[in-house]
């Protein structure tokens, strides 16, 4: 049985916990957070603290805060020679102090309240300094996840830009479209089949092969209209970018 407590229960930390907890080889005795948790978000199995000076015994204690608060939190905490993990996807091992066992346990998703996510496809990321440290993650990792990888924190740090891209600045284009059409009266329900249509190509095709549309195909008169009905819009910039780098990939310029 391994034993974990959670440092912070946010995005990551509850949906973390809602996966550790169903496993059988995983005991996750305590949750630490610095707002006390009240009611029904506090679970009932579960010691949930806001002092941690009241930490107990554990295999692994699993740091899941902001990025900026990592290194000054893992500092503060009253430990010695324990194996002290962070989830996050940028910031380096070296963070974490030196007086802990350092690691990383990194799950490769996107987390947002009330949406609770199923472990059992999402990439674990795990890195360590020890041999018996890093076996544990994976072991950890193993029993959440189908997908347990160990990558350094220059390769991780390449990875999340990478998500960056794919995740963030995508579904800001979302973001761009939906507000584009509920200006002119239209339902971004309607782009939805499209959006799941595009995201399924990619589970057999390399994102080259699905690319299409008028970059691709060097389409000019429907740029120009494109461009024209994106005249005194803020995104008329964004859309000449994406066009030019989407040419200049399949070697076609406008």
């Amino acid at each position: 049985m391994i034993r974990v407590i959670l440092l912070g229960f946010g995005h990551v930390g509850s949906n973390l916990f809602n996966s550790l907890n169903k496993s059988h080889n995983i005991s996750v005795s305590q949750i630490f957070t610095r707002n006390k948790i009240h009611g029904k978000d506090c679970p009932l199995e579960v010691e949930c603290i806001t002092k941690l000076d009241a930490l107990r015994e554990a295999d692994v204690y699993i740091i899941a805060i902001p990025d900026d608060a990592i290194s000054s939190f893992s500092d503060s905490l009253p430990l010695k020679n324990k194996l002290v993990v962070h989830t996050s996807g940028s910031v380096s091992i070296k963070k974490l102090a030196t007086k802990h066992k350092r690691g990383v346990f990194y799950p490769l998703q996107s987390f947002t309240a009330d949406h609770v996510v199923s472990f059992s496809e999402i990439p674990i990321c795990i890195e360590g300094e020890d041999p018996k440290d890093l076996a544990l993650l994976r072991e950890l990792g193993e029993a959440i996840s189908e997908k347990v990888v160990e990558i350094s924190s220059e390769e991780r740090q390449k990875l999340h830009l990478a998500a960056v891209f794919v995740n963030n600045f995508v579904n800001h284009i979302y973001h761009i479209s939906e507000s584009y059409l509920a200006e002119n009266k239209l339902d971004f329900d309607l782009l939805k089949p499209l959006i799941k249509e595009t995201a399924r190509k990619i589970e057999s095709m390399t994102p080259s092969e699905a690319q299409t549309g008028p970059a691709k195909r060097n389409d000019i008169e429907t740029i120009e209209k494109h461009l024209h009905l994106l005249e005194d819009s803020p995104y008329k910039t964004l859309y000449k970018q994406l066009t030019e780098a989407i040419q200049d990939t399949y070697g076609k310029q406008l």
